[in-house]
């Protein structure tokens, strides 16, 4: 006997889901501390629901950090290929730093669920990422040759360590411009 087809997933299922990862993400972008009651209200879902699809606070902060870490990853190649380098490199890392905002506060969960990011299936693809950048940038003369990916990585690393609030804007924007002119190539001055 053969096993009967999986059920598909209800419209209004992946709709709610969805909703739950959209308000999951601007109510920890703005407190790590959001609860899962406040999440729900704020998706315009009951809790029951949130808890079908993340029964722990845990999954639901992984499963968002998988979503957005996968735009990062995708943008890096959409700009790659339609901005000169230097544009491209520093939209991506604006992205980046919006994408830290998130990751500010939940870090430690995200670091525990990926064993310190041994075991975590987007990195390669965040380094690959990195590269096309930078590969990008060496071409075209804009950035150094031979810029080791997980150089750049580490360095913006910081950008999850700045708590949200008045001026970490400005702060990233700061840091970003020290990164970007640690990449550039410089005339030789004689």
């Amino acid at each position: 006997m053969t096993p009967p087809p999986p059920r598909a997933t209800r419209t209004d299922a992946v709709t709610n889901r969805a909703r739950i990862l959209a308000a999951a993400g601007e109510a920890l972008a703005t407190s790590s501390g959001a609860s899962m009651t406040s999440i729900a209200k704020q998706a315009g879902v009951g809790v029951g629901t949130l808890y079908r699809h993340f029964p722990t606070r845990e999954a639901l902060i992984i499963e968002l950090y998988h979503q957005e870490i996968q735009k990062v990853i995708d943008l890096a190649h959409t700009l790659a290929a339609e901005q000169p380098p230097l544009t491209a490199l520093r939209r991506w890392f604006e992205e980046v730093a919006r994408y830290g905002k998130l990751k500010y506060g939940v870090s430690e969960v995200i670091h525990a669920a990926t064993n310190g990011g041994l075991d975590d299936k987007n990195y390669e693809p965040f380094l690959n990422a990195i590269a096309v950048l930078l590969d990008a940038g060496a071409t075209s003369g804009d950035l150094k040759p031979g810029v080791d990916p997980q150089d750049v990585l580490l360095q913006l690393s910081v950008l999850w360590r700045i708590p949200p609030g008045e001026g970490s804007e400005a702060r990233a924007t700061r840091i970003l411009d020290l990164v970007l002119d640690g990449l550039r190539t410089r005339p030789t001055v004689p």
